[in-house]
């Protein structure tokens, strides 16, 4: 596999008022889950970004398969993470051709979704594949290693959505129907707990 993948997991989830990383869905962690798809899709390195809440995320995770880097700049935003992330891909793997960024609180990322991603790429032809939700764009992400160097440039809160913006003519998106799904408060826990109840195989 050609293609790596990067997993923040580095923010305070300040608005919830605990570690959203850890949340059970299913019977795994939040961050769990998106390190397993991971696994299962074959994309190689892994890199997990940590930050606040690190020890404790640490001790929760199977680590194998795996590399985890702990981001001491995690205050200063999303971007500080997709540097130290993109910074020790290129280590691991000189001749990676493309990574995925993706986040820890999208419960219903699934290995075929990282699997659609990277086919994606092969079929349109773009540099960028983004997945399409609630009239948006976003992760999880695909970028080409020719937008390596762009990425390594963002700062502070900017996240990967500033370069598929600038770069629209050389993006491609799939469908994740239920990528709006996120968590940020105890009442959206709340809804994705009671969901799975109405429909638990989702």
């Amino acid at each position: 596999m050609d293609t790596g993948m990067i997993i923040l997991a580095a923010g305070s989830s300040s608005r919830l008022g605990r570690p959203k990383q850890l949340l059970n869905y299913q019977g795994k962690t939040l961050v769990q889950h998106i390190i397993d798809e991971g696994i299962r899709a074959h994309v190689d390195p892994i890199i997990l970004i940590t930050g606040s809440h690190a020890e404790q995320i640490l001790a929760s995770i199977v680590q194998q398969g795996i590399t985890i880097i702990h981001n001491d700049q995690w205050q200063q935003g999303m971007a500080s993470g997709i540097v130290a992330g993109l910074s020790q891909l290129a280590l691991l793997q000189r001749d990676i051709k493309s990574v995925i960024i993706a986040v820890c609180d999208q419960p219903f990322l699934t290995a075929d979704l990282l699997l659609n991603l990277i086919q994606m790429k092969t079929d349109s032809g773009k540099s960028i594949v983004a997945c399409s939700y609630s009239n948006t764009i976003g992760t999880p992400v695909l970028f080409d290693h020719q937008y390596f160097h762009a990425l390594l440039q963002l700062k502070g809160e900017e996240g990967a959505k500033k370069l598929i913006k600038h770069h629209l003519n050389d993006v491609a998106t799939i469908p994740f129907p239920k990528g709006d799904m996120d968590i940020d408060t105890e009442e959206d826990y709340t809804l994705l707990r009671t969901t799975a109840s109405i429909n638990p195989l989702m």
